[in-house]
């Protein structure tokens, strides 16, 4: 069935990320086991901010806490987007393309912190107010209080948008989460390392192999 809407991950797809970047910094501000940055109980700490179920304060808080450091509120936010690369502006410009020819949405598991940043990457070094201005539609896990690969999150997106999704291909770097969209009955496709999307796009339009 012919494609016609396009759902986009962020991290991972449009920017890059290095979780080892977040963990260094960490380090450098005073953290005495770094296997606690590893843990079940700090991933299940991050998966409640970004569902928004922890304000950035008491996220801030709880990081003070279960990392054992003192730091200021700026320390602790350097360090957490120490881990996010600027948005390339090559893949932007794709992005700018495909919209030309697909619905297209942005659908990310993503925190506040880490949004306010790219927020402003994107309106200072290309001009764009908010996501919602660069996509169709764009959906943040901390906003919905849902996250992949939960399957209510694509849920809510396809409801909300009336998206068939035989007619809609989900692009993300996470298999968890391609398989979850797959069960659904979305098109998937995922980006692996070094893979860009680039190299998925030609002149606007997919190009899988």
């Amino acid at each position: 069935m012919e494609i016609k809407n396009i759902i986009f991950d962020f991290g991972g797809v449009i920017i890059d990320i290095d979780e080892q970047l977040t963990i260094n910094e960490f380090v450098k501000l005073g953290i005495s086991d770094i296997t606690k940055a590893k843990s079940p109980e700090f991933i299940e700490l991050i998966r409640k901010f970004e569902k928004g179920i922890f304000t950035p304060d008491i996220f801030r808080n709880k990081l003070r806490d279960f990392l054992d450091i003192s730091a200021t509120d700026q320390e602790i936010d350097d360090a957490w987007n120490a881990l996010l690369f600027d948005i390339p502006a090559e893949r932007l410009k794709i992005i700018e393309n495909v919209k030309k020819n697909y619905n297209i949405y942005l659908l990310s598991n993503s925190n506040e912190i880490h949004y306010d940043l790219y927020v402003r990457d994107l309106q200072l070094r290309f001009g764009y107010t908010e996501f919602n201005e660069l996509f169709h539609q764009a959906y943040f896990s901390f906003d919905l209080h849902l996250s992949k690969p939960e399957p209510e999150i694509y849920e809510f997106i396809m409801y909300q948008e009336a998206l068939n999704p035989q007619e809609t291909l989900f692009i993300d770097d996470k298999s968890e989460n391609i398989n979850a969209a797959k069960k659904l009955g979305f098109q998937t496709y995922q980006l692996k390392k070094p893979q860009r999307i680039r190299d998925i796009f030609k002149d606007g339009l997919l190009n899988l192999k």
